[in-house]
């Protein structure tokens, strides 16, 4: 018999984890939490979405004191207290945590710290401790991937490990300009190191429109970062007054780094907690089949967030963890949509959903494209902002808008009305026949609807 018996137990405790354990306790079932860490919130809250954005937001402070003088407002150097930084930012990440635990706490949600492995398909280990369940759900995430073949320096750095911000190195090298790459990139060159970005693809955030992330690139490049796309890193090697990057590609060569971020993406935990043993199958890549229920192969098992593949993004977990919950307790409920948005918090931001023009060309999907330029937005400018892009792509007959790409300052905060736009089958009358107050960045998205409609008179 099992030490401990659990109605509905999940395992993870990240965004997903205790979005779906909440939602689960809400609906009248008594739920456990389990996770190794101290804290609630997984990677996202505690290493990874928090941290960095508090981060970002101190390296934008450090870019509009620097050019301050355009506006004629002078101002000293910043200086740098790296203590007092990595102590805000870890404070931020502590009220968060507390909250969550609060949460918890108020939901009688019975929160067991330890590492948890199927037993079987009804059974659970948790360090060592039998545990009986109804309902389980897989929420464990996913871990930075880590190349093979590198030296083991402590130079080399993991996403976690460069946002634990000990030192600012004077050179650094940053493996991978997917969005995490190009994070990390703007808070350190914001910080003062000289930056290199190598890229295996031939654009910075692939998967994100062409044209906007060319937008993007040229930002980072004026903010002194160097861009290689179309560069593989064959090989590193490190002595004790460096490291040293073999590059073939499209940048041939060699580069010294005082420290390497490898970002190259994230690989699923699933395997950590023994899917097999409870009859689930996992693929070479960790992930984990589920229907749009969320639910595995297996009946009683769900398994939702980055262990269920891309886009590993915490805010799909989030809604998984919901729908999970819902099915669990009777209820109907699916996550049936690949409309998620994406978001990098660079300075500009980029951020994109539904399909971008070069995704829609590779389908063959009829499509139309209309735009409307940042240098032409009033708010934009009369924030300090610089070159920006709202991009729409909407079906040529029916005018119903199908993906959206932006590039500039808050676009991951106006993206959000091209995804509700796009989920509600609006078109862009409804875009451009909606009032939008003025001056703002939202009005592009009415700019670029009238645009294509004929009827713009701001370009």
């Amino acid at each position: 018999m099992a030490d401990n018996h659990a109605d509905f137990i999940v395992i993870g405790a990240g965004p997903g984890g205790y979005a779906c354990a909440f939602r689960a306790a809400d609906l009248g079932r008594k739920v456990v939490l389990v996770d190794p860490r101290a804290s609630l919130g997984g990677v996202c809250l505690n290493e990874g979405c928090i941290p960095s954005k508090a981060l970002l937001h101190a390296a934008q402070v450090l870019r509009e004191a620097r050019h301050a003088g355009d506006w004629g407002l002078s101002f000293a150097a910043p200086k740098i207290d790296l203590d007092r930084l990595r102590s805000k930012k870890d404070g931020i990440v502590a009220q968060l945590t507390g909250g969550l635990s609060a949460l918890a706490k108020r939901r009688k949600v019975q929160v067991v710290r330890g590492t948890a492995r199927f037993s079987d398909a009804k059974t659970l280990d948790v360090d060592g401790k039998s545990w009986s369940f109804e309902h389980a759900v897989i929420a464990v995430g996913s871990s930075p991937i880590q190349l093979p073949g590198w030296p083991q320096d402590d130079r080399i750095w993991d996403s976690t490990a460069a946002l634990e911000l000990l030192s600012i190195p004077k050179r650094l090298a940053i493996v991978g300009g997917g969005i995490i790459g190009l994070e990390m990139a703007t808070v350190y060159a914001a910080l003062g190191s000289d930056v290199t970005v190598i890229e295996l693809a031939d654009q910075i955030a692939p998967g994100a429109d062409l044209e906007a992330a060319g937008i993007l690139a040229a930002a980072l490049q004026d903010q002194g970062v160097t861009l290689h796309t179309s560069t593989k890193t064959a090989r590193v090697e490190s002595n004790k007054k460096q490291l040293t990057l073999l590059c073939e590609g499209a940048f041939s060569g060699t580069l010294e780094a005082d420290a390497i971020i490898q970002a190259v993406g994230r690989r699923s935990n699933a395997q950590g907690v023994a899917p097999e043993a409870a009859g689930i199958t996992a693929d070479e890549r960790g992930i984990i089949a589920v229907d749009a229920s969320c639910q595995t192969s297996v009946p009683g098992i769900f398994a939702i967030g980055d262990v269920t593949g891309n886009p590993m993004l915490a805010h799909r977990a989030t809604h998984q963890g919901h729908v999970a919950a819902e099915v669990a307790c009777g209820h109907a409920a699916a996550l049936d949509t690949n409309l998620i948005p994406s978001v990098a918090y660079t300075s500009p931001e980029l951020a994109w959903v539904g399909v971008s023009e070069q995704q829609a060309k590779a389908q063959g999907l009829a499509h139309a494209v209309t735009s409307f330029p940042w240098a032409a937005s009033g708010r934009n400018l009369a924030s300090g902002g610089g070159d920006g892009l709202t991009k729409l792509i909407y079906c040529p007959d029916s005018n119903r808008l199908l993906g959206a790409s932006l590039v500039g300052a808050n676009a991951g905060e106006l993206l959000a009305e091209a995804c509700l736009a796009i989920e509600m089958g609006a078109t862009l009358e409804d875009l451009a026949l909606t009032v939008h107050a003025h001056p703002t960045l939202s009005e592009t998205l009415a700019f670029a609807s009238e645009r294509a409609l004929g009827t713009l008179t701001d370009l």
